[in-house]
């Protein structure tokens, strides 16, 4: 197998400047980067990237705790994750919490113990000691999806998008408006998405009955208990319903086919996600796409920014985008 030496003795450079192109860290010139990059083509030399994260102190991994590994939205911000990591040489180490809050602060320690260069966290919660952990590694730590003072993050507007829904509903003329949720320690689905809603119903002077609004959990099942909940328990079925993932309102509009009730005649049915299902569906699903992929880009530059020491944008909040469909 050729050596560094020898790739520097064919390409009449010096060793430092081979490990200057490999590691492509220092100024080397152009002529010197063409002779080195043309030697290791003709010699097909593959540098051990043991013998390298020993020198450069980085394994070129980053750890990647997400909660699932059954829907789109974690798959899309991989996506974005890969193709930015990859452009700079990274691999990726994925760890899945089957949305086990404790998971993620076991993953935390070990993926610091497998030595990853930085951590990207597809959050689902802020719990203190999950934040309390995160400021306290000694790696750089970028969380998706939830915001937390003192931490990098790439969030979304739920609160703005969950108005908007809202609203589309009002325009279309419903005063009836029901809300399937989840749990609020999920702050940004739980929380900002249900705020959201009440206060744009508040704005518009319309009630909100109890029984309207129901929580789920994340999948297609869940959501058909909370229609069926709001259905059976509320003493006026609403004429519209917000859902606050596509996979919840699918399951609503399943259990509301089953029953008879016509989409949207009967009752109207939005989510957020902009899943690939919700546009294959009967009718076409109308939710908000949050622009995952570019979420993970996004916090793959915030990562790399803070890996090389450069200036870094800590917080970035993403917009959203509502396609409306034949659901509503």
């Amino acid at each position: 197998m050729v050596t560094i030496k020898e790739i520097a003795e064919m390409a009449q450079v010096s060793r430092s400047t081979v490990s200057r192109v490999l590691n492509d860290s220092g100024y080397v010139s152009e002529e010197a980067r063409e002779k080195v990059e043309k030697v290791i083509e003709e010699t097909g030399y593959v540098p051990s990237q043991y013998a390298k994260s020993l020198r450069t102190k980085k394994t070129k991994v980053i750890g990647v705790i997400l909660p699932t590994i059954q829907t789109e939205t974690p798959s899309r911000i991989v996506t974005g994750l890969g193709k930015e990591l990859e452009k700079h040489g990274y691999q990726i180490l994925l760890a899945n919490t089957n949305h086990n809050k404790e998971k993620e602060l076991e993953y935390l320690d070990l993926l610091q113990v497998r030595q990853v260069d930085g951590i990207v966290l597809i959050a689902t919660n802020t719990a203190p000691e999950l934040i309390k952990k995160i400021r306290e590694i000694p790696i750089p730590v970028v969380m998706i999806g939830q915001e937390a003072e003192d931490v990098m993050y790439v969030s979304y507007n739920d609160y703005d998008a969950a108005r908007a829904l809202t609203s589309l509903f009002i325009q279309k003329g419903h005063t009836k408006i029901g809300f399937i949720g989840v749990d609020e320690s999920d702050k940004a689905v739980g929380i900002l998405r249900k705020q959201g809603y009440y206060d744009e119903m508040q704005a518009n002077g319309l009630p909100v009955e109890k029984n309207w609004v129901q929580k789920a959990v994340f999948n297609i099942d869940s959501g058909y208990d909370a229609m069926k909940k709001i259905h059976t328990s509320a003493s006026d079925l609403p004429t519209a319903v917000f859902a606050v993932t596509d996979r919840l309102a699918i399951g609503a509009m399943s259990y509301l086919k089953q029953e008879g009730l016509r989409i949207p005649d009967d009752v109207a049915v939005a989510g957020i996600g902009a899943s690939e299902i919700s546009q294959y569906i009967h009718p076409k699903l109308t939710t908000i796409d949050y622009q995952n992929e570019k979420a993970g880009e996004e916090a793959a530059k915030q990562l790399l920014s803070c890996i090389h020491s450069k200036k870094v944008k800590d917080k970035i909040i993403l917009d959203y985008r509502l396609i409306e469909k034949d659901s509503v």
